[in-house]
């Protein structure tokens, strides 16, 4: 037997059928919380789409350098350049920009990525993964997305 239930058999009819209405009636309320829970808690994941690749086009793509030090010796640092490439790319009105870290200094960027080249990429959070002619994919991380007229 349920609980709360049990108790409602000993009472006279009239009060017997109030109290079933009110059992009934905490046992929906339970049932459409616990649903509410469940269903907030798993909607974004059902709602949740995988986007797939669009086609941009490159803005303009510069390599960069940071310089990081390596060791000091007698407080003169000795330091080292470390390449990388901004990008920036377009789609629809707006404008991302992302940057590559090579794993070799001596790696070079795709020979088709000059300006006003299409590409297939897909968008995350933080990130831009644009595909390459191999099949493989090339990760970015995004610095900055603007309007494509604030874009200078």
């Amino acid at each position: 037997m349920r609980r709360g239930l049990g108790r409602c058999h000993l009472l006279d009819s009239v009060e017997a059928g109030l109290c079933f209405i009110l059992n009934v009636w905490l046992m929906n309320r339970r049932c459409i919380l616990i649903g509410s829970l469940i269903l907030a808690v798993f909607l974004p994941h059902l709602l949740a789409v995988e986007k797939g690749y669009q086609t941009v086009t490159i803005i303009d793509v510069q390599q960069k350098a940071r310089t990081r030090v390596l060791y000091y010796l007698v407080n003169t640092p000795i330091t080292e350049d470390d390449p990388f490439y901004q990008v920036a790319v377009q789609l629809r009105d707006t404008v991302w920009v992302g940057e590559f870290n090579p794993r070799h200094a001596d790696d070079p960027l795709p020979e088709s990525w000059k300006a006003r080249a299409t590409l297939q990429a897909r968008f995350e959070k933080h990130a831009m993964f644009v595909k390459r002619s191999d099949g493989g994919e090339l990760q970015l991380t995004i610095l900055k997305h603007m309007p494509a007229n604030k874009y200078h």
